[in-house]
């Protein structure tokens, strides 16, 4: 699920983690209606492209689950004797 998190803590995100938006935010990134636009157009495009991201994950998840198993056959060979455990 996307998420957004300002912080002041400029340590680094973790490698394992994937990023889709990374850049220091200052205030004059909204003082004008311009810079507020541009800002918020590329964190809309980073919103859409995780979303996009976890919607392929959970659709891979879904497949994995619903692959047929492969067709075992009840019948034994001849001369087998069905042996209990």
């Amino acid at each position: 699920m996307p998420r957004v998190i300002v912080t002041a803590d400029p340590s680094p995100v973790p490698r394992d983690d994937t990023v889709w938006l990374d850049e220091q935010v200052l205030s004059v990134h909204l003082s004008t209606g311009h810079a507020a636009a541009q800002f918020l157009e590329r964190l809309a495009w980073a919103i859409s492209d995780a979303e996009d991201a976890d919607n392929e994950r959970a659709d891979h998840r879904v497949q994995s689950r619903r692959q047929p198993r492969p067709h075992v056959s009840s019948t034994r060979p001849r001369g087998q004797r069905r042996v209990r455990a």
